[in-house]
């Protein structure tokens, strides 16, 4: 299966133990872990701002992701009618990108109405790729 984590999944992930870096182990385990340029762009931003991690540290989380399916910019968002238009771009990133699940923490995203692929939170994720082991 082909996951794409919002950039608010991917910085819990690499800044903190819990769900999310358990989610990460196990996408990039067992599955395809897709991101985009977007995200990547976003990420360095808050890894280096609000994580305050040392550019070589934000160069390998980076090195680690591009090693994985990356899709480009999109030329157009879907006009969901999110609130977040950054929202708008990491989901028709999400489509470039052949995603088969969105997973995020934005409570905007997740009350999309008609969302162009599944969106789950990390939980209903994690509930969704590893069930009853």
């Amino acid at each position: 299966m082909r996951v794409f984590f919002d950039t608010n999944v991917l910085v819990s992930a690499f800044l903190a133990r819990g769900l999310c870096a358990d989610l990460l182990r196990l996408v990039l385990s067992e599955h395809t872990l897709a991101t985009s340029e977007v995200v990547l762009a976003e990420l360095r931003d808050v890894l280096s701002r609000k994580g305050r991690l040392p550019l070589p540290q934000i160069e390998a989380i980076e090195t680690l992701l591009r090693d994985r399916p990356v899709a480009p910019w999109p030329q157009h968002t879907l006009e969901l009618g999110l609130v977040d238009g950054d929202d708008e771009w990491v989901l028709a990133s999400a489509v470039l990108a052949e995603a088969d699940l969105f997973v995020t923490g934005d409570q905007g995203v997740l009350a999309c109405c008609n969302p162009p692929l599944p969106v789950l939170n990390p939980r209903q994720c994690w509930e969704r790729l590893r069930p009853s082991r």
